[in-house]
C-alpha cells in the first residue's frame, strides 16, 4: 500500500512540474510553402494569470503582445509585431497535450505572407 501511495505521490509531482501547458521553449518553423521555412523559437512563461513571452530570443527577439488560450479545445492564438512593424498572428492547436514534448500546430500570417506553423515543446 505505502508504494502505491508513494507511486502516487511521484505521479503527481512529476505532472505538477509541467506547469501550463504552453509554458516552455517551443522550436519548429513556419513558411507559406514546404519549400520555403524559417526557423522559430517561442519561449512561453505562465506568470499565474497571463502567458507571454518572445519569439526567437536574443538581439533580434520579439516580444509576444498577447496570447490567447481557448482550454475547451486547446487552441491558442499568438500576435506579436517584428522590428520593422510587421504583425504576427498565429494560431494553433495543441496536439498531445499529455506528452511533455506536445505540439502546437496552425496557420502563421505576418506581414502579408500567409503559411502554416509547427513547433515542438522541448
Amino acid at each position: 500500500m505505502r508504494s502505491i501511495m508513494a507511486f502516487l505521490i511521484l505521479a503527481a509531482a512529476a505532472i505538477a512540474q509541467q506547469g501550463h501547458p504552453l509554458t516552455g521553449t517551443w522550436t519548429g518553423d513556419w513558411g507559406p510553402t514546404a519549400a520555403e521555412r524559417h526557423a522559430v523559437t517561442f519561449v512561453l512563461n505562465w506568470d499565474g494569470k497571463k502567458v507571454s513571452g518572445v519569439i526567437n530570443p536574443g538581439p533580434d527577439a520579439i516580444t509576444i503582445a498577447s496570447v490567447f488560450v481557448d482550454p475547451g479545445n486547446w487552441t491558442v492564438r499568438i500576435e506579436a509585431d517584428t522590428k520593422d512593424h510587421q504583425h504576427i498572428a498565429a494560431e494553433g492547436h495543441i496536439e498531445n497535450l499529455g506528452s511533455y514534448h506536445r505540439t502546437l500546430n496552425g496557420s502563421w500570417n505576418q506581414g502579408t505572407v500567409k503559411g502554416d506553423f509547427r513547433a515542438t515543446r522541448d
